[in-house]
């Protein structure tokens, strides 16, 4: 069942409305992924390219000489990835969304850069920004709740 999800840049001024066909999403280990993304993998969502409605239209980045990336400018955000000649289906960064929790991982990607160590993390340490002296402080000193 096709359900519109929306989501955008951390500024704001870049937002989308997508059309969603599952709850599918994949992780891209690529090194041009960790690059874009400064991860150690890129999350992504494949959506048919006519199911994004860009409200204002991204800046693009030719990545490489077959893709390129859709980003904002004013905050930096990624927001996903389009091969430039198109297969019809483009990628949209998973934490661009605005319910990311909506979606579960099915796959990997450019393995041949896949970082083992950073898959299986449950047994580390947690913790949560309201709680973390270093960043709750600084919300709140700006007159603001920890995001």
């Amino acid at each position: 069942m096709t359900r519109t999800m929306t989501g955008g840049c951390q500024c704001g001024r870049i937002r989308y409305r997508a059309q969603i066909e599952n709850d599918e999403a994949y992780l891209c280990h690529c090194r041009m992924c960790q690059k874009a993304t400064g991860g150690f993998a890129a999350a992504f969502v494949q959506l048919a390219t006519a199911g994004v409605v860009w409200e204002h239209e991204p800046e693009w980045y030719a990545s490489s000489p077959v893709a390129r990336r859709p980003f904002c400018s004013h905050c930096g955000t990624p927001l996903g990835f389009d091969f430039i000649q198109s297969s019809g289906n483009m990628d949209l960064t998973l934490g661009s969304f605005d319910e990311p929790g909506y979606f579960r991982p099915v796959a990997h990607s450019g393995c041949e850069s896949l970082h083992e160590s950073w898959l299986d993390t449950k047994d580390l340490p947690r913790h949560y920004s309201a709680t973390t002296e270093s960043v709750a402080s600084r919300w709140k000193a700006a007159g603001l709740e920890v995001p």
